[in-house]
C-alpha cells in the first residue's frame, strides 16, 4: 500500500505500518526474521497491537469472500480504504460481485460480521504452535508444563524472566498445568490480560473475535493469579473468571466435569442459546454455518456430543426448532 493511497485513506502512520507487516506476513514471504520483526513491532504498544488485529482483520475478511465468491479480483487495498474510516461500514465500501444468491448471503455474512474463520489469521500463522479444525494436540513446555490444545488453537512462546516461563495464547482455548514446583512461576498472556501461577492447573479460551471478544480463565487445581490492566483477581479450584474491555468480571463457581468436557473429546450444550450453539459447532467442524433466521438465535437446546460428530448437531437443531438448513459446497450451511 503507497504512502499517497495511505494519506487518501485517511490511516494514521501506526495504521499504514500495520497494513504494510500484514501484507508482508500474509504473502508467503516473510522470513522468520520478519516474523519476529513483525511481533517485536506490535509490542510497543496497544495502539500499534490494536492496529495490526484491524488490518489482519480485512485481510481476513477479504480472503474469505475471495473463496467464498472465487473471486480473486476482490482488492484487499481497496478494502483497507474503509480502514482509516472504521466508523463507517467497511463491507458497504467491497465490492463482492456475481455469485449465486445463497452464496453471496454467506461471503456478505462474513465481510459485514467478523472473520469467518475458514483458515488461521495473520496472528495465528506466526505462532509456534497451531492445531487444526477438529485437532486436539498435546505437549509439553518449558520442561514442567503440560499443555492440551483444544481445536483452532494457537501459542506463542514469549521471551521469559529469570523466575517466569511465558507463552501467549493468540487465540483458542487450552489447558495448562504446572507439573511440578519449580521455584519458577508460569504466565499466559491472552488479549489484554495474563494469568500466572506458581503450581497448579488452568484452561484459558479467548475466540478472538474482535476488540470486544472476552478472555475466560478456569482454575481447576491450585491458585491462578488473573491481571488485567492494574486489576487482579486471584481464583481457586473450581472458580472462574472473564474479562474484556469492560474489566474483570466478578468470579463464579463451575461444574469443573463439565468445564472440562472439551478435553475428553466431548461438546455439551445445556439450555444453550442456539446462536451459542452454531459459535461452537463451527470450531470444530469444517466449513462455517450461519444462521440467517435471527429469531433462532435465542432458543435453547441441550444435548450431549462427541466433538468428531458436529453434523449430529445440525440434525438435533433441525429437529428441535424446526429450522430449515440448506448444504452448500465448502462445508458451508445455511440454517433460516
Amino acid at each position: 500500500m503507497t504512502k499517497d493511497r495511505a494519506r487518501r485513506s485517511g490511516l494514521s502512520e501506526v495504521e499504514s505500518q500495520a497494513v504494510a507487516w500484514a501484507q508482508k506476513l500474509a504473502s508467503g514471504e516473510a522470513s522468520p526474521d520478519d516474523i519476529e520483526a513483525a511481533r517485536r513491532w506490535q509490542s510497543q504498544s496497544l495502539a500499534h497491537r490494536a492496529a495490526f488485529e484491524a488490518a489482519e482483520r480485512v485481510w481476513r475478511e477479504i480472503g474469505a469472500a475471495r473463496a467464498v465468491l472465487h473471486n480473486p479480483e476482490i482488492d484487499y487495498a481497496m478494502a483497507l480504504d474503509g480502514l482509516g474510516q472504521r466508523r463507517r461500514d467497511v463491507s458497504r465500501r467491497m465490492i463482492l460481485g456475481g455469485g449465486a444468491a445463497a452464496v453471496t448471503v454467506v461471503a456478505a455474512y462474513g465481510i459485514a460480521r467478523s472473520p469467518l474463520g475458514l483458515w488461521p489469521s495473520v496472528s495465528e500463522f506466526t505462532a509456534d504452535f497451531r492445531t487444526g479444525v477438529g485437532e486436539q494436540r498435546k505437549m509439553s513446555f518449558a520442561g514442567d508444563i503440560a499443555i492440551n490444545l483444544n481445536s483452532r488453537t494457537s501459542l506463542a512462546v514469549r521471551p521469559a524472566t529469570a523466575s517466569e516461563d511465558r507463552i501467549e495464547l493468540i487465540a483458542g482455548e487450552a489447558s495448562f498445568e504446572t507439573t511440578k514446583f519449580s521455584g519458577r512461576s508460569f504466565c499466559v498472556f491472552a488479549g489484554n490480560g495474563q494469568a500466572s501461577t506458581d503450581s497448579g492447573r488452568f484452561d484459558i479460551r479467548y475466540m478472538m473475535d474482535g476488540n470486544r471478544s472476552p478472555v475466560t480463565v478456569t482454575c481447576f487445581d491450585g491458585r491462578v493469579r488473573v491481571e488485567q490492566e492494574g486489576a487482579i483477581v486471584d481464583l481457586r479450584s473450581g472458580q472462574r473468571v472473564r474479562y474484556a474491555e469492560a474489566g474483570l468480571s466478578a468470579i463464579v463457581a463451575i461444574d469443573p466435569v463439565a468445564a472440562s468436557n472439551w478435553q475428553r473429546g466431548i461438546v455439551e450444550f445445556r439450555n444453550t442459546p442456539i446462536i451459542e450453539v452454531i459459535e461452537e459447532i463451527n470450531r470444530y467442524r469444517p466449513g462455517h454455518i450461519v444462521l440467517l433466521n435471527k429469531m433462532l438465535a435465542q432458543k435453547q437446546i441441550n444435548g450431549r456430543f462427541r466433538i468428531g460428530e458436529m453434523d449430529e448437531v445440525l440434525v438435533q437443531l433441525q429437529q428441535a426448532v424446526d429450522a430449515k438448513i440448506q448444504f452448500l459446497p465448502g462445508g458451508f450451511v445455511l440454517m433460516s
